[in-house]
């Protein structure tokens, strides 16, 4: 029974693996088929499931061990950093005017695997720093890959043309957010006491109202919003501390 235990977090990590690879595979068919970029955000979704999962399982069943350590962030470079650079790659596919002719355009869409590759840094620089074990130094991950997956659904629905500039400056904010300095809160509960964790509520009531109205597209709304109030915390306890 043991030996069990041992070996459960690390197969619910598995399938957040197994999610971020049919993901990447679903999102490079994105360009023939825009429904096939959809399935890759519902794979993503399912593997933030199982990687909120095999932490819980792993606290749960005391399971811990540094293959898992390991092999989250692998899992998670995947699900969260190569599948959305490739969903970021079919936005600028969307959104590059065929007007644009000069040779460069042609390659600018590989712009967006600085994503995965910022996405990799973060995950290293999680593994060996003690500072982040109940908050987050720089944007997750996990939220990075939920942003794209919404700006996605945003250009997609509204049809927007020409806003390649945009979709420049976002790939180099998030991957700069991703290895920046910036404290971040995490979802995490420690107790369930409004005055701990309003931060916490006002997240999640405004992330489903977002996707209430705007479906995945609500999901950039979301994270921007998270981000500030982030900026919001940062503030305040500097507040506090400086009295």
């Amino acid at each position: 029974m043991i030996s069990i235990k041992k070996h459960i977090p690390n197969s619910i990590t598995c399938l957040n693996l197994l999610c971020g690879c049919i993901a990447c595979m679903f999102a490079f068919k994105g360009y023939t088929n825009i429904n096939y970029v959809y399935l890759s955000a519902i794979l993503i979704c399912a593997a933030a499931v199982f990687d909120f999962m095999d932490g819980f399982a792993a606290r749960l069943l005391k399971a811990y061990s540094p293959m898992g350590k390991e092999l989250d962030s692998l899992a998670d470079l995947i699900s969260f950093g190569f599948a959305p650079g490739v969903i970021s790659m079919q936005i600028a596919n969307l959104i590059i005017p065929p007007y644009y002719t000069e040779w460069w355009w042609e390659y600018m869409p590989y712009m967006a695997f600085l994503i995965p590759v910022f996405a990799g840094l973060r995950l290293a620089k999680f593994n060996i720093d003690t500072r982040q074990t109940t908050s987050f130094i720089g944007l997750p991950v996990p939220a990075n890959a939920l942003f794209w997956i919404g700006f996605y659904s945003l250009v997609e629905q509204n049809s927007w043309a020409e806003c390649i500039y945009c979709w420049i400056a976002m790939v180099l904010l998030f991957s700069y957010l991703m290895v920046s300095e910036i404290p971040m809160f995490s979802l995490k509960f420690a107790n369930l006491k409004f005055k701990e964790n309003y931060l916490r509520f006002i997240l999640i009531i405004s992330t489903i109202l977002f996707v209430a109205f705007l479906g995945y597209a609500g999901l950039a709304p979301s994270i921007l919003f998270y981000i500030i109030l982030s900026f919001v915390q940062n503030l305040l306890l500097k507040k506090e501390s400086a009295k």
